[in-house]
């Protein structure tokens, strides 16, 4: 067992089903997406709240929008699409087709104070044979002032997408590509998709977020492995939680394209269960807060390098 910098994580949150996804505002709020079908609120006292609609919902990523709502990207099974839930527990569609197609299951959502993206990591359905080598099917869309449409194809696995600080750029993981992609923000559209890192073995990027000195986190499921890229795109493991054997397993069983019809079981870990998200919050921006996919909580650790300040951080909530 390979455990690395958890001396320095402590257990945040309880009763949470499939915390994939985590976001913090200034207020000292910390949201998660929750599979009981909407959003958990943690406040700074340590309770809970969960903002659920009348529908079923499977959230994987979601975004805080100014008016106290959220954007929930939908992950079922058979469906997609995202679906918008107020504070106060109403929800309504936002986006349940694209270019005249109903969204697959769909994996995230990031709005950057303007704009809407969401990504949808394969078009197969169910998403299984898409954790091959040979299918890089995912893409991006774009929600604006001229309506949705895709802006970026071909992906091997489209997970998290967020735009960076600078708004000149819209960073993408590619899991089952073993990268974290970027485009140049050209208006209303993408430039050529760029290759901004590339991973070892083990890495498969989930979350990402950035941080106040041009540092981008990485989120790796399977290997439970959080990495800072630096501005000059040097790597460094901040945290690790794995068997080494079974992150060689997922390995080979990937290189042979024999994931893609595989059930795993639950990762190996001392205690984090398969990491899939991060999140700066807390005063100064210090505090990173880790989404779990096969965890009943979250999970939060100091800092050496301060947060940037995500499009949402200033949403105060009732």
């Amino acid at each position: 067992m390979i455990a690395r910098g958890l001396e320095a994580v402590e257990d945040f949150g309880s009763g949470l089903e499939r915390p994939e996804c985590v976001h913090c505002t200034a207020q000292g709020d910390v949201f998660v997406s929750d599979w009981r079908g909407g959003v958990t609120r943690i406040r700074a006292d340590g309770t809970q709240q969960l903002i659920a609609g009348n529908r079923p919902l499977k959230p994987n990523g979601f975004a805080i929008l100014p008016e106290r709502a959220f954007l929930i990207a939908h992950l079922d099974e058979r469906e997609g699409g995202v679906w918008k839930l107020t504070e106060k527990g109403e929800l309504s569609p936002f986006l349940l087709e694209v270019e005249g197609r109903a969204l697959e299951p769909t994996n995230f959502v990031h709005f950057d104070g303007e704009r809407t993206w969401i990504t949808v990591s394969t078009r197969h359905v169910p998403r299984a044979p898409a954790r091959s080598p040979k299918v890089a099917d995912g893409y991006v869309v774009l929600v604006d002032k001229r309506g949705a449409r895709v802006v970026a194809d071909g992906l091997a696995f489209t997970n998290e997408c967020k735009v960076d600080p600078s708004g000149s750029w819209l960073y993408v993981n590619e899991t089952y590509g073993h990268c974290t992609s970027r485009f140049a923000i050209r208006d209303d559209r993408l430039g050529n998709k760029e290759t901004y890192a590339q991973y070892a073995h083990g890495v498969f990027p989930d979350g990402l977020d950035f941080d106040a000195e041009g540092g981008l986190w990485i989120t790796s499921i399977y290997s439970n492995r959080l990495i800072r890229v630096a501005p000059d795109r040097s790597q460094s493991v901040v945290l690790e939680d794995n068997e080494a054997a079974f992150v060689g397993r997922v390995e080979a069983m990937f290189a042979s394209d024999e994931l893609a019809g595989a059930t795993l079981p639950p990762t190996p870990a001392a205690r984090i269960r398969n990491l899939s998200s991060s999140a700066f919050g807390g005063p100064q921006l210090r505090t990173l807060y880790l989404g779990c996919l096969q965890d009943s909580r979250i999970y939060r650790m100091s800092s050496p390098v301060a947060g940037a300040r995500p499009p949402h951080w200033h949403v105060r909530f009732s």
